[in-house]
């Protein structure tokens, strides 16, 4: 007999709507799910469950009124702990000071609400979403459930390892170079980095670098194109937007199956060093034949992203760290990691940083020149499988672990630099072993600015040929 985790997040919305599903059970059974398996899991680092009960009955009463609902009305997510919440502390991932409470809602956050949604509490970030891997202070690291000696990713890998594991049905996540894609990849899961612009970063973020944006994380396409309706557009404070999508919604353009695309792909990381392991191979050409087989042309493209971009990119990213307005008195309590990327920012001229600005836009210019003529780029999402926890990270010398983490992470953190949308899609998995369980090995679609929706019709029309929501890990 199936489960309420075991219903999607559309299914969930649908279910409350029909009132076959109160929003009190639905909160009480993933609060009950989270004691139960957040100790192994480290998906959460802060749970509200006396706020979420309250909404929860809020929730109720505005279904047995026959009020109109919104469309996600007492369905289940949480917020990533990088993001300020009016109602909960945020903690940033650091135990360099303790978490604030500001009394705002970031522009996502308050989209979430609007749609129905009741947060559960923060999920796991590393420091400041510095790392690919999420280990923060305080509180155990976030592990893929799929095996629990690996980390779910970083640095939105408490939002991963939640929805991996049945604690929530989908939440949103955000990703400067790669931090939603990498922990889908790691967990199983549909994760988009959106558009530049697709997302409201107000009302703190003042989008100098462009690099990061929001997204969706869930089990299904549709799941994700749901979550993506109800956090996407602007605010009165933002000027670099998307146009809203031809399609009305972003899940009604699931059901457009695409037909005969153009799609590029490539293989050679702009990493130097960085080495592409076989099961990684395998999901790529897995992923060509597969999108041959539905009728797609792909081609091989030869990217203009080189490693010279990427020592620029590392650039913005110190600079962006060293600018975090962190007090004096809590300078010594913070990672390694973070000490070295604001060290290495602070040491920056602001000529190296206009620099830098300038020639990766017009790199990205050029790239999106030569890729015009192609629907989507095919790439792996990952150099290597799931990292084991710790295996990453190097407190010891901060530059290897940033070494590490580019080799193992060389793909996504171009699409960063250019603000295209790319989508981790789990469609790849390895075989289990006497000395490895089964791990999931997602692939990563690229699109043109603003076009998520080709992305998401692809998605799901890959999904449909071979469905992976029945891929389960064994704590579900």
């Amino acid at each position: 007999m199936s489960e309420l985790h075991d219903l999607t997040l559309l299914e969930q919305a649908d279910a409350v709507r029909r009132r076959e599903v109160s929003p009190v059970d639905l909160v009480d059974h993933y609060l009950a799910r989270i004691e139960r398996l957040n100790g192994e899991v480290g998906a959460f680092v802060f749970v509200a469950a006396d706020q979420a009960r309250a909404a929860a009955k809020d929730a109720e009463s505005a279904v047995t009124s026959s009020a109109e609902l919104p469309p996600l009305h007492g369905v289940p997510t949480a917020i990533k702990d990088l993001y300020l919440t009016a109602d909960m502390p945020t903690g940033f991932g650091s135990g360099a000071f303790p978490p604030v409470e500001l009394g705002v809602d970031e522009a996502h956050v308050a989209k979430l609400k609007q749609a129905g949604t009741i947060s559960l509490g923060k999920t796991a970030t590393p420091e400041f979403g510095a790392p690919c891997y999420t280990e923060p202070e305080g509180h155990p690291p976030a592990r893929t459930p799929w095996d629990l000696t690996r980390s779910a990713g970083g640095s939105s890998g408490g939002a991963g390892a939640a929805v991996a594991s049945g604690l929530l049905p989908a939440a949103p996540g955000s990703d400067g170079g790669g931090s939603i894609r990498i922990p889908s990849s790691v967990n199983g899961l549909v994760g988009l980095k959106t558009s530049r612009g697709r997302i409201s970063n107000a009302p703190l973020s003042a989008e100098i670098s462009g690099l990061s944006v929001h997204g969706p994380l869930a089990r299904t396409v549709r799941d994700a194109a749901a979550l993506l309706d109800a956090m996407a557009g602007p605010t009165s404070q933002d000027w670099i937007w998307q146009a809203p999508p031809s399609t009305g919604t972003f899940l009604a353009a699931c059901d457009d199956e695409p037909r005969g695309l153009r799609i590029g792909r490539y293989i050679t990381p702009a990493v130097a060093g960085a080495e592409v392991q076989p099961e990684c191979v395998a999901a790529y050409e897995h992923a060509t034949e597969l999108l041959t087989r539905l009728g797609h042309t792909v081609e091989d493209h030869p990217t203009t992203f080189g490693a010279e971009l990427i020592a620029l990119f590392e650039n913005l990213w110190s600079v962006e760290f060293a600018s975090l307005p962190v007090p004096p008195e809590a300078e010594d309590g913070l990672r390694p990691l973070t000490k070295w990327l604001r060290e290495r920012g602070r040491a920056l001229s602001a000529l190296d940083i206009w620099n830098a600005l300038a020639t990766l836009r017009t790199t990205a210019r050029q790239e999106l020149e030569r890729t015009a003529h192609f629907d989507a780029v095919l790439t792996p999402t990952l150099a290597q499988l799931p990292a084991k926890v710790g295996g990453l990270r190097n407190d010891a010398d901060p530059a290897q672990d940033f070494e590490n983490q580019k080799r193992f992470t060389p793909f996504t953190a171009p699409y960063n630099m250019s603000g295209q949308p790319s989508i981790n899609v789990p469609l790849h998995w390895t075989e289990a072993t006497a000395d490895q369980p089964t791990l999931p090995v997602g692939i990563q679609l690229i699109g043109r600015p603003g076009d998520e929706v080709t992305l998401l019709r692809l998605a799901a029309q890959l999904e449909a040929a071979e469905p992976w929501s029945d891929r389960k890990p064994l704590c579900w």
